[in-house]
């Protein structure tokens, strides 16, 4: 085969994947090994500092109750939350509607740090277009690892990559 008609071929079998969601991310965010952009978000009931948080491992999730994917990974991370209290499990939600954000966290026990950024302040630091999105922040303030979509955080795999940092 020669080498114009495998690029082609190429070409014509991944351009595809280029238009399903959350699979063409661009550069963005090239994050992974570089220090976790800090930020302030205070909802008027809870206040959140990222680098308050230095000197322990954090799981960033920037998530919303209206986001299917994200309400199917909640209870999971609630897990994590409880399995691993050195964790911080930090919860960035970006409901824009206060009341229903606040019964979804009443409903569901929800018992993790979250706070409500409906401007996404917070996520725009992180290129984070799509929900839910984590980020796994080392103790020193480094992006060591980021999750696209919903996970299990209670398999194995992630609860000793978690433990190991």
């Amino acid at each position: 085969m020669s080498v114009r008609l495998s690029r082609f071929l190429s070409l014509v079998l991944l351009a595809p994947l280029a238009l399903t969601p959350g699979c063409d991310r661009g550069a963005h965010p090239g994050q992974p090994g570089h220090l976790a952009p800090d930020f302030t978000v205070s909802d008027g009931s809870t206040s959140v500092h990222l680098a308050s948080y230095r000197g322990r491992v954090v799981l960033l999730n920037f998530w919303a109750s209206w986001c299917a994917p994200c309400v199917a990974e909640m209870p999971s991370l609630l897990e994590l939350h409880h399995l691993q209290p050195n964790l911080a499990v930090v919860a960035v939600s970006i409901d824009e509607d206060a009341d229903a954000y606040k019964s979804f966290l009443v409903r569901r026990r929800i018992d993790l740090i979250t706070v409500r950024d409906p401007a996404q302040r917070a996520a725009r630091l992180y290129n984070t277009e799509m929900w839910p999105e984590t980020y796994v922040i080392d103790r020193k303030g480094f992006i060591r690892r980021k999750f696209i979509g919903s996970q299990d955080w209670t398999s194995p795999e992630i609860q000793e990559y978690l433990k190991g940092l």
